[in-house]
């Protein structure tokens, strides 16, 4: 009895589609997030469990569009493409955020972190403006949005690993 799949997925076809709406929702946290000024707390995470539901959904939907199989690599394909779409997008709108929309938010961030620094004590003034100037050759838009696409992609792949040796099942060899 041989199984055949009328229309086979694709990897990028699966993975774009779910980076996409991934990538959007990703956006709309993110943006809601920073627009209350809760950068700093643990709702930042949120978007990385969207990223998580995403790769998860979009490695189901190519086992379930390809006859119930799906093998690892093709689970780990799905999972990066998905993830590479995710960091472009947040990439984008962290670019557009932080020159256009709200250009003081590198600002706020610093504040919060010298405000943090002197709360925890032990540091001298010139320590403290050191450690900020240093942090702030990385806190600059070009290089947070190259940051976004880096980590969401290995943050990505890590998730990928782990959820497609859980969702894989490979084809028999001899039917």
């Amino acid at each position: 009895m041989e199984s055949t799949v009328q229309n086979p997925p694709t990897v990028s076809s699966v993975g774009v589609r779910y980076g996409l709406l991934t990538g959007l929702a990703s956006v709309i946290i993110s943006f809601g997030i920073n627009a209350a000024h809760l950068e700093q707390s643990p709702l930042k995470w949120l978007s990385s469990l969207v990223l998580v539901a995403g790769i998860v959904l979009a490695q189901r939907e190519f086992k379930q569009r390809d006859g119930g199989f799906m093998s690892y690599g093709e689970g780990i394909g799905v999972g990066v493409m998905v993830s590479a779409i995710v960091g472009v997008l947040s990439a984008i709108f962290t670019y557009v955020y932080m020159t256009m929309i709200d250009p003081e938010f590198i600002t706020r961030v610093t504040d919060k972190a010298r405000a943090d620094l002197e709360a925890r004590g032990g540091m001298s003034a010139e320590q403290m403006d050191q450690a900020l100037a240093m942090s702030s050759k990385f806190t600059s838009a070009p290089v947070l949005t190259l940051f976004a696409v880096i980590g969401t992609i290995i943050i990505g792949l890590l998730i990928s690993l782990i959820t497609a040796a859980i969702i894989k099942h490979t084809r028999p060899e001899f039917e």
